[in-house]
């Protein structure tokens, strides 16, 4: 068992708060509890901590030092089962200032957008950093991750899930508070980037940095909720001139029940949630040939982005919102509460610097 591992230190001294990605479990990891009844529970183990239900207790103690995947018995003699929660586990119970990306579809981008170890990759906006998670994970201790949030609220609460997570905040991850398309050439000198994952309202506004940032041959995404957004995406990167024509998808997950002889589809899945929008950077002075196709109408005229704006008599009109696409706003009152949560999270975690 490495140094990393959480063990009890000499005779007297206090128990270290550091988690393990593996091996026997210790103070500090986040366990998943699942009763008898398929209820997980989720708890961060600490010194005299203890897990209650209307059944009975388990002390933390009893889980430290056991495998993972272990089945320890509560005071009423109620079996568990002690498992430390995967990524995808981690991110659907996280504390939320924004809605996250799912995981169905995180693996999609991690896919589409080849995000490969020691890439250098930019996101925005950041949300509650369950994309983060994946991204960081996915380009290794050796690549970068640049993410820019406009809320200072999402950015504390992102930054408290990661720490809460790994024990720490990455090292080579940095999260900018503004707006990505004043603070991205500040950050990146061009041709520096190898991937740009864009999660926000408006993507279109800032494919001209993006091509900017991007190295040829990289790879910009988009996730987006609507189809309105997704147009308009795609006639921004063809208008811009500078990437291969724009490909786009959705990813809907249905469940099966397998037990026995009675397998049928679940009575619930999890179909919409985004479309994904990609397309690859061209070298300096290309030009896209042509794809052979039918005579359109020509591209999308002032009348069409007037057609997609919520409520043109608003003095706001052709400015978009989380309402004006159906996604509800958290108050002010709500994000604090989450900030805080997430912060008490990433503490019990042994990351104080969380917070910082």
């Amino acid at each position: 068992m490495s140094e990393s591992v959480n063990e009890t230190g000499p005779a007297g001294s206090e128990p270290t708060l550091a988690p393990s990605p593996s091996g026997p479990l210790g103070y500090g990891d986040r366990v998943q509890l699942t009763g008898p009844k398929g209820r997980l529970n989720t708890v961060t183990l600490v010194p005299g901590g203890e897990f209650h239900s209307h059944r009975g207790v388990i002390a933390h103690a009893d889980l430290v030092g056991l495998p993972d995947g272990s089945v320890v018995a509560n005071s009423s003699d109620e079996e568990y089962l002690a498992l430390r929660p995967l990524l995808s586990d981690f991110v659907m119970s996280m504390p939320r200032g924004a809605a996250i990306v799912y995981p169905k579809d995180a693996a999609q981008i991690l896919s589409l957008a080849d995000i490969f170890p020691g890439a250098r990759v930019v996101e925005a906006g950041v949300g509650s950093g369950a994309l983060s998670l994946h991204l960081l994970r996915a380009i290794g201790g050796d690549g970068e991750l640049l993410s820019f949030e406009r809320r200072e609220e999402f950015a504390e609460i992102a930054r408290a899930n990661a720490a809460a997570f790994s024990g720490s905040l990455p090292g080579n991850w940095s999260v900018t508070v503004g707006d990505l398309q004043e603070a991205l050439p500040a950050a990146c000198a061009p041709a520096t980037v190898d991937r740009v994952v864009l999660d926000m309202l408006a993507p279109w506004e800032c494919v001209g940095v993006a091509a900017e940032a991007l190295k040829p041959g990289g790879v910009i995404i988009c996730y987006v909720a609507t189809v309105t957004q997704l147009s308009r995406v795609a006639e921004e990167l063809r208008r811009h001139g500078g990437f291969t024509h724009p490909q786009a998808n959705e990813t809907m997950v249905r469940g099966w029940h397998v037990e026995g002889l009675a397998v049928r589809p679940d009575h619930r899945m999890v179909a919409h949630t985004g479309f994904l929008i990609t397309a690859r950077r061209l070298a300096p002075g290309a030009v896209l040939p042509q794809l052979k196709r039918r005579a359109s109408k020509g591209e999308f005229t002032a009348e069409d982005v007037a057609a997609w704006t919520p409520d043109l008599n608003d003095e706001t009109a052709g400015e978009w919102t989380p309402e004006s696409i159906g996604q509800w706003s958290k108050s002010d009152k709500v994000l604090r509460k989450k900030v805080r949560v997430a912060q008490q999270l990433a503490r019990e975690r042994g990351a104080d610097e969380a917070e910082s």
